[in-house]
């Protein structure tokens, strides 16, 4: 593998200084059980300090390590403050390589999908860079710059939050190019003494990177677009909206969804066009366009977008489908297991509603807690009912506290099981779901949907030769 970074560029970069030899690194990461050969080993403090793990790294083959002290004679950069040396070497990878486009995406729904598909069209136009998994914090942001080649042409960054004044720092870190937000709601709420407010402008702060003539991308059918664009005029951004009116430059105007993904309809940059995705979730409607202007923004030709997203596959707990099969026949299972919140729920229903099913078959939800509302969760849950109401739904399983609320407000004819955790609604799937059902499992990552997900799939008989 190529040369990432030299033991005197990481010095020269974070302030510090190089003990028990020189090395070479060809990676970079502070999970001691991710280490690659070759990689630099970062020893952050947190819950455990990463120094504990050192050892265990280069056991596995780290070149090398950033560590707060040294490490047995072990090849190191020691420095004052690993977290801030980690920041530094970003923010020079940044430096040693200007001719790179960046983008950056925030919101509270979709971020981590549209920066991955940003980047499915960064790499059909050339060597490109971004994050991985959903490494959108303190330490994910500088980690991915840090680990960004320095002869890629394009890169983007995904910029999450769970409090107040987290984005804005990790921003101008990266300093985009263009930034995105998907969309704001009820996310992380209880962090702010204001609610929503605080969080549409905790999402604007993604602006504060921008340099001048740089470009925003923002969801015009969100009630906080004046908010989020005031943010961006203020840095001196051309402003690009995508939304379902003519004003938007990426306007809307079709979304069917089908057994293979969608089909949409829209005008992107005063161009009509129709494309295929193989998402059938409603958000990707506007999720696409926001795609499209970011890559424009990026300059990569609006083609090549609709080309990767035509061959973007949902990600894992974020819409997969697959058919898992029982002994007198199949049911269709749609993963949306990874994250919720009002808004992605809503959609997420929309969705499921307008899916065909086969005669006998019935749309299925299951359902954990919604997190972090703060003590708006008990009305944010129940206020679900109207949405699954309107979506026509026909069975609707719940699991947790707070989805007790659901329960209770759900019609009769539509209210199915209510479980105290995840693991007990799981324990009870292979009685709750039949051949030709549709059912999606939805909720927080922290209430264990995923658990449900697995125990439906798990109920898959495709070894002993079933139909």
């Amino acid at each position: 593998m190529a040369v990432l970074w030299t033991a005197t560029e990481i010095a020269l970069a974070t302030g510090g200084r190089i003990e028990g030899g020189a090395f070479e690194a060809t990676g970079v990461t502070f999970n001691s059980k991710e280490v690659e050969p070759g990689d630099l080993f970062v020893a952050l403090r947190g819950v455990r300090d990463g120094h504990e793990f050192a050892g265990s790294a280069f056991a596995v083959g780290a070149a090398g390590a950033l560590v707060e002290r040294p490490v047995d004679g072990r090849p190191c950069i020691v420095v004052d403050d690993a977290l801030k040396a980690l920041e530094r070497l970003g923010a020079a990878a940044r430096d040693r390589a200007p001719q790179v486009r960046r983008g950056a995406v925030t919101g509270s729904v979709g971020k981590t999908s549209v920066t991955q598909a940003i980047k499915a069209g960064l790499d059909l136009a050339g060597p490109a860079h971004g994050s991985v998994k959903s490494f959108n914090n303190h330490i994910g942001v500088p980690l991915t710059l840090a680990r960004m080649p320095a002869r890629v042409q394009r890169a983007v960054f995904e910029i999450g939050m769970n409090a107040p004044g987290e984005i804005g720092p990790l921003a101008r870190i990266v300093q985009p190019h263009a930034a995105c937000v998907t969309t704001v709601g009820p996310v992380h709420i209880e962090a702010f003494d204001d609610g929503e407010a605080g969080v549409a402008r905790e999402k604007a702060a993604i602006f504060e990177g921008l340099g001048p003539g740089g470009t925003a991308v923002i969801n015009a059918d969100n009630a906080w677009l004046e908010v989020l664009r005031g943010a961006a005029l203020r840095k001196g951004a051309r402003v690009l909206t995508f939304g379902t009116s003519q004003d938007d430059a990426a306007r809307l105007i079709d979304f069917t969804p089908d057994a293979d993904g969608a089909r949409v309809e829209a005008t992107v940059l005063g161009r009509d066009h129709v494309f295929r995705l193989r998402q059938s979730g409603f958000h990707w409607g506007l999720n696409s366009l926001a795609v499209l202007l970011m890559l424009d923004a990026l300059d990569v030709p609006v083609d090549v977008g609709l080309e990767a997203l035509a061959n973007f596959s949902p990600l894992a707990g974020r819409g997969q489908v697959r058919t898992v099969r029982l002994p007198r026949g199949a049911f269709t299972l749609i993963d949306e297991s990874y994250n919720a919140n009002p808004l992605s729920m809503k959609a997420g229903f929309a969705s499921l509603g307008a899916r065909a099913v086969e005669p006998g078959g019935r749309r299925i939800v299951m359902l954990t807690d919604m997190l972090e509302l703060g003590g708006q969760s008990r009305a944010l849950h129940a206020g679900l009912a109207e949405a699954i109401e309107a979506a026509g739904l026909d069975v609707v399983h719940t699991a947790g506290p707070a989805m007790r609320a659901l329960h209770e407000a759900i019609a009769p004819e539509r209210r199915g099981e209510w479980r105290e955790t995840a693991a007990d609604l799981a324990d009870a799937v292979g009685d709750l779901v039949a051949p030709r059902d549709v059912v999606m499992v939805k909720g927080s990552n922290g209430s264990k949907a995923s658990q449900i997900a697995r125990a439906l799939a798990d109920l898959d008989r495709t070894d002993e030769g079933a139909a």
